[in-house]
């Protein structure tokens, strides 16, 4: 099927904070891509009470924006629109008027903030029965080769989740389906996306997950509103390091750690999850593979040699290095010359971004991103260390001019390379 223009956000815009002279704002994604990943969003404007729409932005990458030099007093609606490289959405509901006015009380400091709410690990066996019964199908999400994905609320308890609908073609896809139940019954942790319920029936297949609403952390940190420094840094990658613990200590291995698969809770949260659990295994000694995404690939990967659980570690080495820097330590002009500096261990903190980042952090980074497996940092060793363990009073921000780059490029080659695909299918009929 040819790509088209994307569907709109799927609910209104909401503010996050506001003063006298500026608005943030926040949305959710698209529930359809339109069979091409969208890229950008389009921020209207308009004053209470007018029809007259003004654009803010065409170019904004995240699903953020702060309004600035608003007038003191005065209320705003906004709408949004999504963008692929079909074309532009229709406008999403248009947000509740919203007043520049200085908001009252203090700012919730990130540990400070409640963690999701009443997490309780449970104990899941495949149903037969109907979902409908017990829960609520809301609006499409998303949908993908695996089918598609909505939000849904289970009856009994009134519980916003999202229904993951599985169409089973053949004994294959049943397999890596079944594969990743296993995997996700053993992660019953806070910093895990948590299987809550599961339905199988003939060749259909519902996997009831939890509804994580936040985007993708890179998303978060490169919106307006939000000031990326050390410390958010620390905070991100303590509960990373807590979600890898956890995992390994119930010996399975993630295998495909990267940016993509760390969600935010909540639009306005730093609360995070590790998500998408197709490539992980449980660990056995001698273990080899070959899967994950090449920059985060560890040098054991490339060699084909056995894996270890700091073979995660060095993908966390690595996504921390991108957060600090916007550089990708090893990424080459291709995929061979990126998995030759991986294989070389050629990485060093030369570039003058560095100079404001402390000796721990860098520390931090130089004993996960060590050639031998067992010279890195575990899990539970890296929360020892004093960069995660010492409480950063304060810090300066950080440039996000390089992390913004970084984002904008991976999700243009995504784009790229969803079009060239369709082109190869369309060719191939």
């Amino acid at each position: 099927m040819p790509a088209e223009p994307p569907e709109p956000p799927a609910d209104k815009p909401l503010a996050t904070k506001t003063t006298k002279d500026c608005i943030s704002i926040v949305w959710p994604g698209t529930t359809y891509d339109g069979g091409a990943p969208v890229i950008g969003y389009k921020v209207e404007m308009c004053e209470d009470g007018q029809n007259k729409w003004t654009i803010l932005s065409k170019d904004v990458f995240s699903t953020g924006f702060a309004v600035k030099n608003v007038k003191e007093g005065k209320k705003y609606k906004f709408r949004v629109s999504c963008i692929n490289t079909k074309g532009t959405s229709k406008p999403s509901k248009v947000s509740d008027a919203i007043a520049a006015v200085e908001a009252a009380g203090d700012e919730v400091d990130e540990e400070d903030e409640p963690d999701e709410k009443a997490f309780e690990p449970r104990k899941i066996a495949a149903k037969k029965g109907n979902i409908k019964e017990e829960y609520d199908i809301r609006e499409e999400l998303g949908k993908g080769k695996f089918g598609t994905v909505n939000k849904c609320v289970e009856k009994k308890t009134k519980k916003m989740l999202a229904a993951k609908f599985i169409k089973i073609e053949k004994e294959a896809d049943r397999k890596e389906v079944d594969h990743e139940v296993r995997i996700m019954q053993l992660l019953q942790h806070p910093k895990l996306l948590q299987l809550y319920d599961l339905y199988s029936a003939g060749k259909n297949m519902c996997l009831v997950l939890e509804y994580v609403s936040g985007g993708e952390l890179f998303d978060r940190v490169i919106s307006d509103e939000f000031e990326l420094t050390e410390k958010e840094v620390t905070f991100f990658m303590r509960q990373i390091c807590e979600g890898v613990k956890f995992m390994h200590t119930q010996k399975v291995l993630h295998l495909d750690m990267k940016p993509e698969n760390i969600l935010c809770i909540r639009k306005n949260s730093n609360k995070i999850k590790i998500i998408d659990f197709g490539l992980a295994q449980i660990y056995k000694p001698g273990l080899s593979v070959s899967c994950g995404t090449p920059e985060f690939y560890a040098p054991e990967i490339v060699t084909y040699d056995p894996v270890a659980y700091t073979t995660d570690m060095w993908s966390v080495g690595v996504i921390c290095y991108i957060l600090l820097s916007g550089f990708s330590p090893f990424v080459g002009d291709d995929e061979g010359e990126t998995l030759s500096n991986i294989q070389e261990g050629e990485w060093d903190f030369d570039d003058e971004c560095f100079d404001e980042i402390s000796d721990p952090a860098k520390d931090f980074i130089e004993n996960l991103l060590t050639l031998e497996q067992d010279e890195r940092l575990e899990a539970s060793e890296a929360l020892e260390h004093d960069w995660l363990k010492k409480e950063m009073k304060s810090a300066k921000a950080l440039s996000k001019g390089r992390l913004k780059k970084y984002v904008i490029k991976k999700r243009w080659l995504k784009a790229f390379n969803a079009v060239r695909a369709m082109i190869r299918v369309k060719c191939v009929i």
